[in-house]
Order: C-alpha cells, then sequence, then structure tokens
C-alpha cells in the first residue's frame, strides 16, 4: 500500500513537472517584418539597379521555402559606381532546424571557396553591431561579404548569444524570430568592399524607421533599454 502511494506521488509530481513545463513554452510569435515596404529603394547616394549577377541564395542549402517568411534581394549603385548586392532574410521561428543559415554554409554550398572569416565591429553613427566578414571566390569571382544575424532583435554571433536571448524571452514566452543582414560586392580588393559595405549598412540603416531599425540590427534609439 505504501508503494502504491509513493507511486502516486511520484506520477503527480510527474505530470504537475510536464504541465509546468508546456506552460512555459514560447508560443507567442513576433510581429511579421515586412521587408520590401521597410527598405527604401532610394537613400542618401544609394539606388536600386537591375542585376544579372548570380546573388547567393540563404535558402539553398535546405531547397525549401519555410525557413524564411520574408526575403529582400537587391542590388544597389551610388554616386561613385559601387555596386552592393543586399540579402535581407527573415523568419519567424529560430528553434531547431528553422534556423537562419550563415553565408560561409551558404556560399561554400554553392561552389565558393571561403578564404577568411572573421569576427569584427562594423561601427555606425547610430552604434556599433558585431558582424562577420568573410572573403571569398568562384574561379575569377572575388566577392567579400559582411553580414550579422539577429534573434527577438539582438545580435547573436554563437550559440551562446542564442541561448542567452531564449533565457530573456521566458517571461513573455516569445518564439524567437530571427533576420539574416548580408551585403557583399564583386572587388578583389576586400579592404576597400568592405569599407563601402560598411558606408552602405549605416545609409541603410539610418534610413530606416527606429522599430524596423531595432529589429535589423539591435540598435536602439538613445535612452532606450
Amino acid at each position: 500500500m505504501q508503494m502504491k502511494s509513493v507511486a502516486l506521488v511520484l506520477a503527480a509530481l510527474m505530470c504537475g513537472a510536464a504541465v509546468a513545463a508546456f506552460a512555459g513554452m514560447p508560443r507567442e510569435k513576433f510581429p511579421a517584418i515586412k521587408l520590401k515596404q521597410s527598405v527604401p529603394d532610394r537613400f542618401g547616394t544609394w539606388s536600386t539597379v537591375e542585376e544579372k549577377l548570380q546573388v547567393v541564395n540563404p535558402q539553398v542549402t535546405r531547397g525549401i521555402e519555410d525557413i524564411y517568411n520574408e526575403e529582400l534581394t537587391r542590388t544597389y549603385v551610388n554616386g561613385d559606381g559601387d555596386r552592393i548586392m543586399l540579402v535581407m532574410a527573415w523568419g519567424d521561428d529560430q528553434r531547431d532546424a528553422r534556423q537562419v543559415h550563415r553565408p560561409e554554409i551558404c556560399y561554400s554550398y554553392q561552389g565558393f571557396t571561403v578564404d577568411r572569416v572573421s569576427d569584427e565591429t562594423l561601427h555606425t553613427p547610430l552604434g556599433n553591431i558585431s558582424v562577420r566578414r568573410l572573403t571569398t571566390h568562384l574561379d575569377s569571382r572575388y566577392e567579400p561579404v559582411t553580414y550579422w544575424v539577429t534573434m527577438a532583435g539582438s545580435v547573436v554571433r554563437n550559440d551562446y548569444d542564442k541561448r542567452k536571448v531564449q533565457l530573456g524571452l521566458l517571461q513573455t514566452r516569445h518564439i524567437p524570430d530571427g533576420l539574416l543582414f548580408r551585403v557583399s560586392s564583386i572587388d578583389r580588393n576586400a579592404p576597400h568592399a568592405f569599407k563601402v559595405q560598411q558606408q552602405f549598412a549605416a545609409d541603410l540603416l539610418a534610413a530606416l524607421s527606429a522599430d524596423v531599425r531595432g529589429r535589423v540590427s539591435g540598435l536602439k534609439p538613445a535612452g532606450a533599454s
């Protein structure tokens, strides 16, 4: 009889733990980011142009479309003739296999050689962003790349950053969304390419609304917590 009572208590505790875990599961999704409507065709000295060059697609590695809810691919040119290829991809769920694909994987999968990977800081008048820079090439095409990834409006560079964001969402029970921001250019001179990419990113972020800018880059308005 005593053993039966112990078993019932253990079963009740296990059920209680399962209910508590279920109750704490994230259920709320962040509002969608409408990239095509939010990102202007023209800003500063930049404007969009038709581009026939191959643009590396962040979806190719899986061949499915449910990873990203919104995608934007554009080429911009400035008054000096500098061309920047912009790719932005947003997904409403960053759990498990639906996580944003990092460019070093996408470029390798599509035949490029990734020569160098470095973690650096992109400086803008609105604040600094932790970014990753790649130098890549495919035959005679040399394509330096600058990118970052955000989860729930915070830049994440590694698994530690991701876990920190996930823990921060426990109270609100939000499902972490994710966004890839990637700029690249065809240029054998990587330092020059990165300089132009930095200027482009700063100009674009300045042209976005404060809300969209925060979710895209993690940059918050002055005085915001």
